[in-house]
């Protein structure tokens, strides 16, 4: 009988200390990258082997991630490759989602490393009723992208052609900002952008207090203050 109880006693604490010898492990696998960031869904696949991936394959799972600071004293945090954003992806939802807004029909969308602009088509007509559908196609875009970016609509269908055209560019293209400018401001001019996104913001998400503007902001539409590089106009007869 005292042998028995002895053998359980020993077998239990061999058991116990290989469990905590999986979760310390675990744990130390949990801080992936750079040291220091826990990923619950990681957490899941460390303590069950047998997960289920279809509920990543289907979208279902919550995005959660925990950040700390490095336990190296004076180790700084790397920023490098922080923060990627597909903007194809970012464009394709964009769309997708005006598409569902009430007499919307057509969505085109380009989005830069600092704005976000839509051409769509609408049935709507009156002066309040271009301005809720501008609205809501502004917000729509607004709620996918970092809170840095600017979001400008048009109506118009002469300029879906415009943005369609800008989306053969890269943020290395000659004159880039030139171009986009140019497509912004007549965006501005032809159609509602509907209400300002704050009380510090115009509707298009821009500061409408020069002192809280960067110094690189090209979203503020000045004439003056473009670089333009075309022959045209430096010709003379």
């Amino acid at each position: 009988m005292n042998k028995y109880i002895l053998g359980t006693t020993v077998l239990t604490f061999s058991l116990f200390g290989a469990a905590c010898s999986g979760i310390d492990t675990a744990n130390e696998e949990m801080f992936h990258d750079n040291g220091n960031t826990i990923n619950v869904n990681d957490q899941e696949e460390l303590f069950n082997e047998n997960v289920s991936n279809n509920a990543k394959k289907n979208g279902e799972d919550f995005g959660y991630v925990r950040q700390q600071k490095s336990p190296v004293q004076g180790q700084a945090i790397s920023n490098k490759n922080m923060y990627r954003l597909d903007r194809e992806k970012v464009a394709d939802s964009i769309s997708r989602m005006s598409v569902a807004i009430p007499n919307v029909d057509d969505c085109a969308t380009l989005v830069t490393d600092e704005e976000v602009l839509i051409s769509y088509k609408t049935d709507k007509k009156g002066k309040d009723e271009r301005f809720n559908v501008a609205d809501q196609v502004k917000k729509t875009a607004l709620s996918v992208v970092p809170r840095w970016y600017h979001v400008y609509v048009t109506d118009d269908p002469n300029l879906m052609q415009n943005v369609e055209n800008l989306a053969k560019m890269d943020s290395d293209s000659k004159n880039v900002n030139t171009s986009i400018d140019d497509t912004i401001d007549q965006m501005l001019k032809a159609s509602p952008q509907g209400e300002d996104v704050s009380t510090g913001e115009n509707a298009n998400g821009e500061m409408k207090d020069e002192q809280y503007m960067a110094e690189d902001d090209v979203h503020q539409i000045n004439k003056t203050n473009q670089k333009r590089i075309d022959k045209s106009e430096t010709m003379t007869d």
